[in-house]
């Protein structure tokens, strides 16, 4: 047998487990490439194998360099091809005898969007045999944190490597404090919004000089005047306080790259190969980031689904990867074959999501065989739901599957009060994604507070919070005075502590002031080993809150037991990082998300919102409120871009499914304080009837008897109205935009915006999408079908 056939069939051999798509992937390791990966098609598994191969045999399947092999060689690969040896065992010597241009493991970023993704992709990657030392794994979040810790300083803005991370309640606390100084009511302008605008401009790299105060008719615009403001202090006191909040972490790395030529030579050289998982839900500023790092070499691969884009709120691209292929002349390689889900479940997301114009041709199939219908059932309130959802899950278990099998999706965290309820009254375990997390309790956030004050000095958020937790007769006047001090003489908290002795404006408090800064400052000299937990330990002893929490009594003591916990995670932290100091801690804690801590083999029913459950998998699914103006939400309904985010939510929704589908309707509901009479979900009536079973808990039959005769017929007659009505509507429109085209310039009407100027017209999926410019209502995008427009 010549090398080149033994090569290629030791490799076909090696990554078995995968399939011809999945190989394909696998096997192109350089240059652009875009790995579409529809729901279930395994992408972890192409991840995972594409590195190894880059670790293990570099370039070999592609390269016809031919060897001269040992016959000690050609036996060693002939009994590994006959199953004589593991990929385990066999990984090194096989490397040794067909790696050509193998890729260092430190030339690898690999970019995840949870940590707990990171992890998994490291552990899968060293049960594969391959050597992980030296890989980036990591969120991006994680992967720039790593990166200005060693080059911040680099900006010259005055940011210290060990800066801290301010989370969403820190960032309100700054907006409140500066919103407070220039007397801003947050009548004329919420702190909630501002945070928001904020968030949106960083996400587009839009820093506070760039913030446009101009409003959708080309005027100032006084809210964004005054965010512009907020903004502008917001980020003054953050670079003061030695602080970066979650957008500046991708904002500044993208800043330093972009101003430091050298930084970025050091990285490009470092980063060799770039693979980005879950592109698709990307915003601009860490398109820039990646596109920036991929310079260098070209080498840039990215896994994602245009179809399960559904973080646009979050300032998410869909663009990113609908463009991807055009802008970085990549190589597309479509991943279609479903492993979780029946067919029957595939042909109704595949059903739904074609509605969608921002949509790339893909068709997932199973083999799973095609499996039951989905479930519609309708009831006449969310109570009647809710024990229908109890009963179904108990007869799951009865039929011996465990309550983790069970998830119930709801599109907004308000809908879950009826359903938790009801579990609970039935002895159905449950867990909520989404609710309380760890480090969001009280005590766990005063002393991460009392942690950050010791690693950063100057960390103003911070310090105000536990300066006087437990009580010390320190009051909002000598804070406001600390605060004037600190920023007055460029001095930390800690040093005004110490000094205050020294100090007019602070003299009077010196007594408690001195000895609690010099308590700070001695334990701030002890925060590079955190191997033993011990400084937590002394936080509690020497600032008496082991104290104060002893005389809460029982609620005193579970904190403390929540703060053992926190110490647990600091030790098993230092032993799974060796070297690391209480910065690198305080980093994993600020960017550890809900789904970091989700764990499938805990044996209960889970809840959780549509959004929290995409990348998880479960033997059934319920979705809750499956009714118009929830899911769609109302204010989505004259966005044809919203609605068509709402549709990839439901796509989502429905390939978590492996084998059993419930969508839940009621005919009333109380929700946010009113009832609610809605039509059953346009997402539903888009699944052709032949993938359904309909049943309506709401009709009345004339007697049991006729009821048992004729059960399905009053029950199915309510769902199939709605689903002829829905279809009559569709082609109602289609035929209203059939022989219509619009021009920029023409004058239309809306019948909700008014009249407006088509400022852009592009036809796309049958429709025209149009951007309009309304006399009142300013700039929006519409489609043609859903606007019911008008020429004016």
């Amino acid at each position: 047998m010549d090398y080149l056939t033994l090569k290629k069939q030791v490799l076909n051999k090696y990554f078995s487990r995968t399939n011809d798509m999945q190989k394909k992937a696998v096997f192109r390791i350089n240059g652009a490439v875009l790995i579409v990966a529809g729901a279930g098609s395994g992408k972890t598994t192409v991840l995972c194998n594409r590195i190894a191969n880059m670790l293990l045999f570099g370039n070999a399947y592609n390269s016809n360099t031919v060897r001269e092999l040992s016959d000690d060689d050609v036996a060693f690969a002939q009994s590994f091809l006959a199953g004589e040896i593991d990929n385990f065992d066999a990984a090194e010597r096989l490397s040794e005898i067909f790696g050509e241009d193998r890729v260092k493991p430190w030339n690898i970023l690999a970019v995840t969007f949870t940590n707990k993704a990171a992890a998994e992709l490291k552990e899968r990657l060293e049960n594969m045999g391959a050597d992980v030392d030296g890989i980036w794994a990591a969120t991006f979040h994680s992967a720039c944190v790593r990166i200005l810790r060693q080059d911040i300083e680099e900006l010259g803005m005055g940011y210290k490597s060990n800066f801290t991370i301010y989370d969403t309640d820190d960032q309100l606390k700054v907006i409140k404090t500066v919103m407070k100084e220039h007397n801003i009511s947050d009548k004329a302008v919420t702190p909630k919004a501002v945070q928001n605008l904020i968030s949106r401009s960083k996400d587009k790299l839009i820093t506070p000089d760039k913030f446009s105060t101009k409003g959708k008719n080309g005027s100032d615009d006084y809210q964004l005047s005054t965010a512009k403001t907020i903004y502008t202090d917001y980020q003054a006191r953050l670079e003061a306080a030695n602080a970066l909040d979650f957008d500046d972490i991708i904002m500044l790395t993208v800043k330093l790259f972009a101003h430091c030529p050298d930084v970025l030579s050091h990285w490009q050289n470092r980063f060799r190969y770039i693979m980005v998982d879950e592109y698709q839900d990307t915003n601009a500023a860490q398109y820039k980031l990646v596109s920036l790092l991929a310079e260098g070499s070209g080498n840039l691969c990215v896994v994602g689904d245009e179809d399960q884009s559904i973080y646009r709120f979050r300032g998410a691209t869909i663009e990113n990867i609908l463009s991807f292929e055009e802008q970085f002349g990549a190589e597309v390689i479509k991943l279609e074959q479903n492993y979780r889900s029946t067919a029957t479940i595939l042909k109704a997301a595949n059903a739904v999501i074609a509605n969608n114009t921002q949509h790339k041709d893909k068709n997932l199939w199973s083999d799973l065989g095609d499996g039951d219908k989905i479930r519609m059932d309708r009831f006449s309130t969310e109570q009647e739901e809710a024990m229908f959802i109890t009963e179904r899950i108990l007869d799951g278990v009865k039929q011996g599957k465990k309550y983790a099998d069970h998830v119930i999706l709801y599109r907004n965290n308000a809908q879950s009060r009826t359903v938790e309820t009801t579990l609970a009254k039935s002895g159905i375990p449950y867990k909520i994604i989404g609710g309380v997390r760890f480090y969001e309790r009280k005590e766990i956030k005063d002393i991460i507070a009392y942690l950050c004050v010791l690693n950063n000095n100057y960390d103003e958020v911070r310090f105000g919070r536990i300066v006087n937790e437990p009580v010390r007769g320190i009051g909002a006047a000598t804070l406001d005075e600390l605060n004037r001090v600190v920023s007055g003489m460029g001095i930390s908290y800690v040093q005004a502590m110490c000094e205050s002795d020294s100090l007019p404006s602070l003299s009077r408090k010196a007594k408690v002031l001195v000895p609690l800064g010099e308590t700070f400052s001695e334990l701030s000299q002890h925060t590079d080993d955190i191997s033993d937990g011990s400084l937590i330990d002394d936080i509690l002893d020497r600032f008496g809150y082991r104290e104060a929490m002893q005389r809460q009594g029982l609620e005193g003591e579970v904190r403390l037991e929540n703060i053992n916990e926190l110490k647990s995670n600091m030790i098993t932290f230092a032993k799974e990082n060796e070297g690391a100091g209480l910065s690198e801690f305080l980093e994993q804690v600020a960017l550890v998300s809900d789904m970091d801590s989700f764990e499938a083999d805990d044996d209960k029913a889970v809840l959780m919102t549509m959004h929290s459950a995409k990348g998880l998998e479960f033997d059934t699914v319920f979705v809750v409120g499956a009714e118009e103006n929830i899911f769609p939400g109302y204010r989505s309904q004259f966005d044809p871009m919203e609605i068509e985010e709402e549709r990839r939510l439901a796509y989502v929704a429905i390939t978590r499914a492996k084998r059993h589908l419930y969508f839940t309707c009621a005919k009333q509901r109380m929700l946010y304080g009113q009832t609610m009479r809605n039509k059953v979900s346009r997402f539903v009536v888009e699944i052709p009837s032949q993938y359904m079973a309909y049943d309506d808990h709401t009709a009345v039959t004339a007697s049991a008897a006729a009821r048992s005769a004729e059960q399905m017929k009053p029950r199915t007659s309510y769902l199939q109205q709605q689903q002829r009505s829905y279809h009559a509507e569709q082609r109602e429109m289609e035929k209203r935009v059939e022989n219509v085209s619009y021009a920029p310039g023409e004058r239309v009407h809306h019948g909700v915006f008014g009249d407006g100027t088509v400022l852009s017209a592009k036809a796309m999926g049958g429709d025209w999408l149009l951007e309009i410019a309304f006399d009142d209502k300013g700039t929006k995008k519409v489609a043609a079908k859903f606007a019911k427009m008008t020429k004016i």
